[in-house]
């Protein structure tokens, strides 16, 4: 099997993926745009690796793919694994005939939060109303439809970026003369908390694994606020594990990572459903970011990417898909004047600390100035360690 990896260097722990196909015996070549003489480990996962000066230059990396059939012959598999390079790998799937994963034509359909819509619609899950405006009056015209707050953010984009929560018109008319030259989706606001589904199918879409992420307070609540964040990973309820199914045979998700965000209702709305029930968010078809793969090996006393190894190799796992703990990532601000400092934490909690971490500050305000991973074998036992570690002054 020849498995073409987009950029295995960044994120740094994404040659994990690598280095698992190339254990069971793959051949993973390498496009990227780092050159790896004198990188310690660099080529651990690889069998040959190709630099180009630009993953942007398209012209290099449809050459260095060719380059690579010639040498090894048929391609099986094109994936990065991150969101930015997509619809790189779509563009070669689709000029190279591939057909393991979406050509451009299908990967519109995923990474355009306005085309979600149709499969969860089709896979009758629901999800917030919308519009695609195209004027000032559009947007204000919407608002006024479905009440404010309403969110707008870009139709094609990663994560929380350049998302607004709005709260009257003078707000939205100061967006529009701001906004960047691109389409935006502006939603209804869903009074809800996030809880994700997280996890890897075989070819017939059917899960092989999966986990939940919930979050009490929302991304975007975070980012204003500064707080601190939280993130539980758990076993998916089955109302939960019900609608990220039927949205998986919706997209038709075959031998994928995938990270879908819903909302639980924490009110009862009009037209999305009743208090404590799901609402589709986005999907998004490749591994979670951040540090929930590490979260999910801990709560399964597994590892995800062997699993996903394995997905593809052999439409299959041969290791442990079952939660066994609770495990937390808690990402602390400086800002905020905890009760109990970092060695405090490390020192009281050394049982329960899987992993920890200080984040640079570009990320720092989402995910925390220093994260740890706490992992308890009850609820109790979770809650008592998390109301430790958030104690203010």
């Amino acid at each position: 099997m020849n498995f073409i990896f987009i950029s295995p260097h960044y994120p740094e722990h994404f040659r994990e993926f690598t280095t698992r196909l190339k254990e069971r015996g793959v051949t993973v070549l390498g496009i990227g745009d780092c050159p790896y003489s004198g990188r310690p480990g660099f080529m651990d996962g690889l069998s040959d690796y190709t630099y180009v000066n630009s993953l942007e230059d398209y012209e290099s990396v449809y050459r260095a793919t060719a380059s690579y059939i010639a040498r090894y012959g048929r391609i099986d598999y094109i994936e990065s694994q991150n969101e930015y390079w997509l619809p790189l790998d779509a563009r070669l799937r689709s000029d190279f005939n591939i057909k393991t994963g979406p050509n451009v034509e299908e990967l519109v359909k995923m990474n355009h939060k306005s085309k979600m819509k149709e499969a969860f619609k089709s896979a009758g899950v629901p999800s917030a109303r919308y519009i695609l405006p195209t004027s000032l009056e559009e947007a204000l015209a919407f608002a006024d439809k479905v009440g404010y707050p309403v969110i707008i953010k870009p139709d094609k984009g990663v994560g929380a970026t350049d998302t607004h929560k709005l709260t009257d018109r003078t707000e939205i008319e100061s967006f529009w003369k701001n906004k960047l030259d691109i389409s935006y989706i502006e939603e209804e606001f869903v009074p809800g908390h996030i809880e994700t589904f997280d996890g890897i199918t075989n070819s017939r879409s059917d899960v092989i694994l999966a986990l939940s992420q919930l979050q009490p307070v929302a991304p975007l609540e975070v980012v204003d606020s500064d707080g601190d964040v939280l993130s539980y990973c758990v076993n998916p309820p089955d109302d939960l594990r019900e609608a990220g199914e039927k949205i998986l045979k919706a997209f038709v998700v075959r031998n994928r990572f995938f990270h879908f965000e819903f909302f639980r209702l924490d009110e009862s709305k009009k037209g999305l459903g009743k208090k404590g029930s799901i609402v589709a968010l986005e999907v998004n078809m490749r591994a979670p970011g951040g540090f929930i793969p590490d979260e999910m090996n801990y709560a399964l006393d597994s590892d995800v990417y062997t699993i996903w190894a394995d997905s593809i190799i052999h439409d299959r796992s041969y290791m442990n898909c079952r939660f066994s703990h609770y495990v937390t990532h808690v990402g602390r601000k400086n800002s905020i004047d905890h009760k109990h400092s970092d060695e405090e934490v490390r020192d009281n909690l050394k049982d329960n600390i899987v992993m920890e971490a200080g984040i640079p500050a570009l990320h720092a305000r989402e995910i925390g100035d220093h994260v740890f991973l706490v992992r308890a074998d009850s609820i109790e036992e979770r809650d008592r360690i998390i109301s430790y570690m958030l104690e203010r002054n």
